[in-house]
């Protein structure tokens, strides 16, 4: 399984099926599907190297790779993913309207009518995403570790240390994320505004 490239983009493209970008790594050019957001940012310089996580989806009568410049953006395209009904290119489109944590956040506050925007979502996809996401982002149980990591003991970071431990970070990552926003977090910080302040220290 892949877990990133590291290498220069070569090529830029798009047309009515999506956005791409081709990577090469090491002479080899992986063509890979990208949001709207990363295919504007992405550079094809042949000079400096750049890190594009992946995911794989192999399906009977073919393989696609999907290139994401974040991780965070990428593991949300992967929980998207395990929503019945949401392949791959709706979980594009709505990362195409939304970020990583807009997606989180409108899941967490049941925000369905917000979802619809996505390009393809409607009404009854939009509560089935908030349906099957909410409990598996909000629920994870904090292992002891965590509990008992040296944090103030506030709602907003509790509740951002149980999205990201769904998210598959480790502890020792969102103690260090969190420790590094610490001075920007007032008593009154929503979760959100927390949750966004880590994705980005961990995206760096």
């Amino acid at each position: 399984m892949f877990d990133y490239f590291k290498g220069y983009v070569s090529d830029k493209k798009r047309n009515s099926k999506g956005t791409y970008v081709t990577v090469d790594v090491l002479g080899i050019g992986y063509l890979l599907e990208v949001t709207d957001r990363d295919f504007s940012l992405v550079v094809t310089d042949d000079k400096s190297a750049q890190k594009i996580y992946v995911h794989m989806l192999h399906r009977e009568d073919s393989m696609s790779l999907y290139g994401f410049l974040n991780k965070e953006t990428r593991d949300i395209f992967q929980i998207l993913l395990s929503v019945s009904g949401v392949g791959a290119k709706m979980a594009i489109a709505l990362l195409n309207e939304f970020d990583a944590c807009d997606v989180i956040s409108l899941v967490i506050d049941g925000n369905y009518k917000e979802l619809t925007r996505a390009k393809g979502v409607g009404p009854k996809l939009a509560q089935k995403i908030i349906l099957e996401l909410k409990d598996r982002l909000m629920k994870t149980e904090l292992p002891k570790a965590s509990v008992s990591l040296n944090l103030p003991q506030m709602q907003a970071i509790n509740d951002t240390q149980a999205v990201l431990l769904s998210l598959g970070y480790e502890d020792n990552e969102i103690e260090d994320a969190i420790k590094k926003i610490l001075p920007t977090i007032a008593d009154d910080s929503n979760s959100e505004e927390v949750l966004r302040k880590a994705l980005t220290t961990l995206s760096m």
